[in-house]
């Protein structure tokens, strides 16, 4: 069977797909743009980040009402997935939040709000740590801050559980790849059956939204880049580079951050969402009902809003000369 093309993300409808110089590489961006002859740059920018096994159309429902709010809504595969280039290293902490501020200032602008699910959260928590000047909100969903996560590892046998099977699974090389793709990616909808609302099960966004996943994921070298960010993850807490890096990330934000956590979400446990205030001067959380561990994709109809309304009150956009 032939594997899926890169450019199989790249959907037709109201997307204005942009490829970006960043941080070295080159990353597949996603305005939503639904007049063309419509200004985009002049408006503050929202940077867009997905978690684990997703690519760009994990904000297909977000973006259009960022946009209607008066933003720029722009979704990025992140490094190694979707259209994105796939290097064989960059596949940490440091680097995401270097691809992110590379992306925002390669758009045009000096700075943005950014959201992020899973580990493209943790992208938002390390560009607001490490790029401070280039972020001016983050919102995160299912995303404690990785020290608040790490604590809560080692401390909560609950959280310990949820989290140690899958992230030592993907330690195995080839071997957990191969899980990933095979069977048409089936791997991939088993974990979004097993995190996931039962609400959310029942719709058809959820059947279009794994067909979509399962094809991605077997996009060639993407179920490798994928794992990548999961080895680091666990490796580093061995390695002096992950003391240093959560060394840098032990200071408290001073920009306005909120937090998402649907109720129903297995994966990430309450304790380590709401501690993560500590390393916040402005730290808000909102628990979405009816949802798992996907809440933008759950309820959007919730989570938008209220997003929306978090940056209503953001200064506006600063663009580069």
């Amino acid at each position: 069977m032939t594997s899926p093309d890169p450019s199989s993300v790249r959907f037709a409808g109201p997307w204005e797909h942009l490829d970006v110089r960043a941080n070295g590489i080159r990353l597949h961006a996603v305005e939503y743009r639904p007049d063309t002859g419509s200004p985009a740059a002049d408006r503050p920018l929202v940077v867009f980040l997905h978690g684990f096994g997703g690519f760009w159309w994990s904000w297909r429902h977000l973006l259009p009402q960022l946009h209607d709010a008066g933003h720029r809504a722009v979704a990025v595969d992140l490094r190694g997935y979707g259209d994105s280039d796939k290097p064989p290293r960059g596949y940490d902490g440091w680097t995401l939040a270097g691809d992110i501020s590379g992306l925002i200032r390669a758009l045009g602008h000096t700075s943005a709000a950014v959201v992020g699910h899973g580990e493209g959260g943790l992208g938002c928590w390390a560009t607001a740590t490490l790029h401070p000047r280039v972020v001016s909100a983050i919102a995160v969903i299912s995303s404690p801050h990785p020290i608040a996560l790490k604590r809560s590892a080692l401390r909560n046998k609950d959280q310990r559980s949820a989290m140690l099977g899958p992230i030592t699974f993907a330690q195995l090389p080839r071997v957990a790849e191969d899980r990933l793709t095979r069977d048409d990616g089936a791997e991939i909808g088993a974990l979004y059956a097993a995190r996931s609302g039962a609400t959310w099960r029942r719709t058809a966004d959820y059947a279009e939204a794994l067909t979509q996943y399962r094809s991605a994921i077997q996009i060639p070298g993407t179920a490798h880049s994928a794992l990548e960010y999961a080895r680091w993850a666990w490796r580093s807490q061995f390695r002096p580079d992950g003391s240093r890096f959560l060394g840098s990330m032990n200071q408290r934000l001073h920009i306005p951050v909120l937090a998402f956590r649907g109720e129903d979400d297995p994966y990430v446990l309450p304790q380590p969402v709401y501690s993560s205030h500590d390393w916040a001067n402005d730290y808000r959380v909102r628990a979405v009902e009816n949802a798992g561990h996907y809440a933008h994709e759950e309820a959007p109809g919730i989570v938008g809003p209220q997003l929306a309304s978090f940056l209503a009150d953001l200064p506006g956009p600063r663009l580069l000369p």
